[in-house]
């Protein structure tokens, strides 16, 4: 299914926007049966910053998977992946702020000052906050296209900076956020490989020959 009609998209995105929601769902049935272990708070804490980080490498993989496979309708999807990554991400945020430090902001502070692991977790949620707040095509329009894909590449360090925060906060047990960051490095250097080969076949490129002007002929060099 290499094209589909507009009906079709509208069903994906249907079937993907409940799809995106079980993992939140899940997490709110299991905190009313009391079946998410002895501490919930850290359970779901630490469940909705893994989501987060899930359907920020799923974003990612959207373009890689897109080039590879040609199905360019995938794109349709990426915006609504992001904004489900901010969205358990700010879940994430709140229920650390709620339930886990009841609102007790001078502890917040010192939490985001002091502690590595949260303080690149609060600034991967600030840096999320734009993208979310640019993800409609009005925002496309009012910005401009070069400057709005400026400001959504910093997903790329939005990522970086979620594992991380993951892998500092672990320790130990460090397997899932090493597997993250392995898949993430791979989602990272298939970019930096395309963008090498295209710097490579601009450097191959001969520059554009204007019209002769007197018999000669002038070629254009780019400063």
């Amino acid at each position: 299914m290499r094209t589909v009609s507009a009906d079709q998209i509208g069903a994906i995105k249907a079937f993907l926007f409940l799809l995106c929601l079980i993992p939140g769902a899940q997490l709110v049935l299991g905190w009313r049966a009391d079946q998410l272990g002895a501490n919930p708070i850290e359970y779901i804490t630490h469940a909705t910053g893994s989501w987060t980080l899930r359907f920020l490498l799923i974003t990612l993989a959207v373009t890689p998977l897109r080039r590879y496979t040609g199905l360019h309708w995938l794109v349709r999807l990426r915006r609504m992946l992001g904004l489900f990554a901010f969205a358990y991400g700010v879940a994430h945020f709140a229920i650390y702020l709620w339930l886990d430090q009841y609102f007790d902001w001078a502890a917040i502070a010192k939490d985001i000052l002091k502690r590595p692991y949260i303080t690149v977790g609060f600034t991967a949620l600030v840096l999320m906050a734009p993208l979310a707040a640019t993800s409609s095509n009005a925002a496309i329009k009012r910005l401009g296209g070069r400057r709005w894909q400026a400001l959504h590449r910093s997903i790329y360090a939005i990522a970086i900076f979620g594992v991380l925060h993951y892998w500092w906060l672990v320790k130990a047990d460090i397997l899932q956020p090493v597997l993250y960051g392995v898949i993430l490095a791979a989602l990272l250097g298939v970019r930096a490989w395309w963008r090498e080969q295209e710097r490579r076949r601009q450097l191959s490129t001969p520059p554009p020959v204007a019209p002769s002007i007197k018999g000669k002929i002038i070629r254009i060099v780019p400063k």
